[in-house]
């Protein structure tokens, strides 16, 4: 256990708004998690590196998150301090040739900007509900585009406090995975390279690829997005369906009928009902047509009681 209360002081002291044993359900796309015991929102890099210094000389483990977009919280909860990377550090710029943006951006607002400024390439990452920070993490795509594509160059901060910078180059992006995917490494900025476009034909891209998301995916309820990676030569919601799993669920958890590549919260989903249904899917795909399904998602949090 860490002194919780000398953390609240803290905080208090430099400014850094937090939340005591916080509902990570208000903090997650899925509207699952139990409570945080410090959910703490920095304002700046420098008050990162401060709230990381403090955690490392109380103790306290350290949870880094987003938009709560790509996750499932534990019913239990998350020991020690959360950080959220969220709209306290959101700012866009132009740098130079580049794009430059704070880790707690939406994408929603980086697409907004980049055509405001008729700069083409990000159209489709319009409609993805996550921030940059996670993006670039964890080299978010849809409709045929990916974050490596237009990412120039990422700044971080170690769990240490130090600050770095690596190129498009050293970010290593794989599928849904980037450099920084397992490290200690908190992305607080990333630039872009973009292309001077057409202001008129950028804004019709990105309305046709929100049109198909909308038409498509079950945006109507609360989800994680895509639950599981897509296996060579396949696509899991094709496999799934194939399953006989549309519309199946397990408690509040249900795969959704108008896409089975995702689960949704169809109402009081415990992370619990998820891990069930995702076992179940698992299990049956894999004896039924050989494809091991890898999870997209991250489950953080408190292990299952």
């Amino acid at each position: 256990m860490f002194d919780i209360a000398a953390l609240e002081r803290f905080c208090k002291d430099i400014g850094c708004e937090y939340l005591k044993n916080e509902p990570m359900s208000r903090h997650t796309t899925f509207k699952i998690g139990g409570p945080a015991e410090l959910f703490a929102l920095p304002a700046s890099a420098d008050m990162l590196v401060r709230l990381l210094q403090k955690c490392r000389e109380l103790g306290a483990a350290v949870t880094v998150v987003g938009k709560g977009s790509n996750l499932l919280v534990s019913d239990e909860g998350i020991e020690g301090c959360v950080i959220c990377i969220g709209q306290k550090m959101a700012e866009i710029r132009l740098e130079n040739d580049h794009v430059v943006c704070s880790a707690g951006t939406s994408l929603a607002e980086l697409c907004k900007f980049a055509e405001e400024h008729s700069l083409a390439g990000l159209e489709f990452a319009y409609g993805i509900p996550g921030s940059v920070g996670g993006a670039v993490y964890m080299n978010a795509g849809a409709y045929g585009g990916e974050m490596k594509d237009v990412v120039a160059f990422a700044r971080h901060i170690s769990a240490d406090g130090a600050a770095g910078e690596i190129t498009a180059e050293e970010l290593d992006f794989g599928y849904r995975k980037s450099a920084y995917t397992g490290s200690d490494k908190i992305i607080v900025e990333a630039g872009f390279r973009l292309t001077k476009g057409d202001r008129a034909e950028i804004r019709s891209r990105m309305d046709e690829l929100l049109g198909r998301r909308k038409d498509k995916q079950p945006l109507e309820y609360p989800s994680a997005g895509s639950v599981f990676k897509r296996p060579e030569g396949a696509f899991a919601g094709a496999l799934i369906e194939g399953c006989g799993f549309k519309g199946k669920g397990v408690g509040g958890a249900m795969v959704s009928p108008k896409h089975a590549g995702f689960i949704v919260n169809a109402g009081g989903a415990t992370c619990r009902d998820v891990e069930e249904l995702v076992l179940q899917i698992r299990q049956k795909v894999k004896a039924e047509t050989g494809y091991d399904l890898e999870c997209e998602i991250k489950r953080i949090g408190k292990p299952r009681q």
